[in-house]
């Protein structure tokens, strides 16, 4: 999970802070040590870390906490501010993009940190919005770049440019113009990486960006790579000049060090991070989402979208007037599991709610919704509709058919019932469902 052990460690910390009453200057600066030491173990830059911790323990030994009633919270506040600041600001940073005409985005940065999916991601992130992005082959030198980006641009939905033979300038070039005859109006050029930086690649970036108007210039980078990550940033907008970042694998990154680093050593945003491996996997980065999570406050924004992604209007419109009606079956729960396995899995929707960062991602049983989908999938029409026509023969049969045991089908058909007594207890007293869910939820009934 992001940030993972940085969340946990601000989370002892602040711990602590709640334990006093009022702040002295003694307990302020003893938690910014501990503050300064989670940061440098997440891999932040020394510097950041240490302008980070003196802004924090300015605001916090001011008036507004020692005197306030509740001065741990005024802390936590402030290192909210603080990280939302540290990382952009309160709104996200976003292209700069024309509604008439050609854009040009330019991916740039090292070999194998996912230039070429990121393209394909970028285009069917655009495509979503109603543009008509197109692709160009401007790695002219790794085996198989070319086809491994018209692979991703079909996946995508994005046609692919290549001209075989000519230099990426001449491509650039070639692909604008037939942009403009086909009503392209973005244009994404994959560039060659290279296994470390060097002068022949950063010279050919400048070639590009003299012969075509590159509007925006977009340095891929691996979140897990944390202070490397940030040095080649560095390097990279020294040498050719960059508009923003998009972080790689922010998924799989638990320290966080190059989130927090490289708008404050590079001066340039992160407008993009990819969240996974699929082409749905790219959001925008809002600053003050990420400063939320990291501080175990979740991320309940992102996760609606997500659910606004992945949902089905009508489906769902359908599924909540069948609830209604207490005609909920075993096809509308596999309905509902599809949806949460869109949504990135139930590990991923608890690490955006609030509260729930102290849980240990490990401890959910995503397998359990295998099963589960197993079992219902083994299922004939008439037993997922009528759920109380499966007798022991039956279960038996589902069982063998999913793979699963005797007992588990026991289990589902006993939480299906729950649920449905629940439906019945909703339209009957909604006040009374809310007690049953959360007496429900007290003894573990949905575990696994």
């Amino acid at each position: 999970m992001a940030f993972e052990s940085l969340t946990d460690r601000l989370a002892g910390v602040f711990k602590k802070l709640r334990g006093h009453g009022k702040l002295t200057e003694s307990d302020i600066k003893a938690a910014m040590r501990e503050v300064r030491m989670a940061l440098l173990e997440a891999d932040v830059n020394y510097k950041v870390a240490k302008d980070f911790c003196a802004k924090v323990s300015e605001r916090a030994m001011g008036q507004e906490v020692m005197e306030s009633l509740t001065p741990a919270q005024q802390v936590v506040k402030i290192v909210n501010e603080e990280l939302i600041a540290l990382m952009g600001g309160d709104q996200a940073a976003r292209l700069e993009l024309r509604s008439k005409g050609q854009n040009i985005l330019m991916l740039c940065g090292l070999q194998g940190n996912g230039k070429t999916t990121h393209a394909a991601k970028l285009a069917k992130y655009f495509i979503k919005q109603g543009r008509r992005p197109m692709l160009v082959a401007c790695d002219i030198y790794r085996p198989a770049a070319i086809q491994q980006l018209q692979v991703v641009g079909a996946q995508a939905g994005a046609p692919v440019f290549t001209l075989e033979g000519a230099k990426p300038p001449v491509i650039a070039q070639k692909a604008l113009a037939y942009a403009k005859d086909h009503g392209h109006d973005i244009l994404i050029l994959d560039t060659a990486g290279r296994l470390q930086i060097d002068e022949v690649l950063m010279q050919e970036l400048v070639d590009i960006k003299q012969a075509v108007p590159v509007d925006e210039t977009l340095l891929v980078v691996d979140a897990m790579a944390g202070q490397d990550a940030v040095n080649v940033a560095k390097t990279f907008h020294e040498k050719v000049g960059v508009d923003g970042i998009i972080l790689t694998k922010t998924d799989g990154d638990t320290r966080g060090g190059a989130a927090l680093s490289v708008l404050a050593v590079t001066g340039k945003p992160i407008k993009f991070q990819g969240v996974g491996e699929k082409l749905d996997d790219l959001e925008v980065f809002h600053p003050d989402r990420m400063a939320s999570r990291i501080l175990g406050m979740g991320d309940v924004l992102s996760l609606i979208e997500r659910a606004q992604d992945a949902a089905d209007e009508k489906a769902a419109e359908e599924t909540a007037r069948r609830m209604m009606e207490n005609k909920f079956d075993m096809n509308d729960m596999l309905a509902q599991f599809a949806q949460i396995k869109k949504m990135g899995g139930a590990a991923a929707m608890l690490s955006m709610m609030p509260g729930m960062s102290g849980i240990d991602p490990s401890q959910i049983d995503e397998k359990g919704l295998l099963r589960i989908e197993a079992i219902i999938q083994s299922m004939t029409k008439e037993e997922r509709e009528k759920p109380s026509i499966i007798n022991p023969k039956r279960k038996r049969r589902i069982a063998a058919g999913s793979g699963t045991k005797v007992e588990d089908v026991n289990r589902l058909l006993k939480q299906f019932e729950m649920m449905q007594k629940m439906m019945k207890q909703l339209k009957k007293s909604p006040k009374g469902f809310a007690r049953r869910l959360s007496g429900l939820m007290g003894k573990g009934g949905f575990r696994g």
